[in-house]
């Protein structure tokens, strides 16, 4: 029972990186020439999530912008909300299932314990 314990909190750790990556890439969408992240879950042995963080160096679009200097190219961020605000509603469901196996774990503990007392 441990162990299932053990990789709902592994794998509620790998939701909240690739969240915390998501809400980073969504606060710097206007910042020029920003490259977004993206975080990739792997197994991990005997269990449990293991995640990689990436960025991604795509390039932006490039538009001209007013400056001192005069009309300049300037690169935009790589970041697209289409793809960020999807992730981050899986994200909820994902961590909304492991929370659920962690308490479902402690469920069954708590009943262990009140057979064996």
């Amino acid at each position: 029972m441990i162990s299932g314990i053990h990789s709902a909190l592994s794998g509620l750790l790998a939701i909240q990186k690739k969240t915390d990556s998501a809400a980073n890439n969504v606060a710097n969408v206007n910042s020029d020439g920003y490259k977004k992240t993206r975080v990739t879950l792997h197994e991990q042995d005997p269990q449990g999530v293991r995640t990689e963080v990436q960025q991604i160096n795509t390039p932006g679009p490039m538009v001209y912008e007013q400056t001192p200097e005069g009309e300049t190219l300037v690169e935009k961020s790589n970041v697209e909300l289409s793809e960020e605000l999807p992730n981050m509603m899986l994200g909820r469901r994902l961590f909304q299932a492991n929370l659920k196996t962690v308490q479902t774990e402690a469920e069954m503990l708590g009943s262990l314990f009140d057979i064996k007392s």
